[in-house]
């Protein structure tokens, strides 16, 4: 078994490389989401933007763009930002099944599916703890 120190340069760079990850997903969210909802009302779709499952969808969007630029920046393959993003919407999609059938409130989609999306890219991460610059 692997142990974690972040003593190792290994672990200090995955841990850095989590860290501008989300950092970068942040800003998308704080950028693309004004001007997605500014294009969203201007198309007379503002509507879209009140039902949860759309919104997770578009939110996982606005945070995989940013994330996925930033990691071609950091030179990563393409196929490790592909897998990286796909993992970032695997845990909506799994809840919106739950959540269309009622068994899950939008509040739970969009906590669970967050906090389960941070655990995804962790074990990517982590997975691929070797290849970060």
């Amino acid at each position: 078994m692997t142990t974690l120190s972040l003593r190792s340069p290994t672990t200090r760079r995955a841990v850095l490389h989590y860290a501008e990850m989300w950092i970068a997903m942040g800003l998308g969210m704080a950028i693309l989401g004004p001007l997605v909802r500014l294009g969203f009302d201007a198309a007379g779709w503002s509507a879209v933007l009140d039902r949860t499952d759309w919104r997770a969808m578009i939110m996982a969007t606005e945070m995989a763009l940013p994330m996925a630029a930033w990691m071609r920046v950091r030179r990563h393959s393409r196929r490790s930002v592909l897998e990286m993003t796909v993992w970032m919407y695997v845990p909506f999609v799994v809840l919106l099944v739950p959540y269309w059938t009622g068994a899950i409130s939008g509040g739970a989609l969009m906590g669970i599916g967050h906090g389960l999306m941070g655990v995804a890219m962790a074990v990517v991460v982590y997975r691929h703890r070797h290849d970060h610059h």
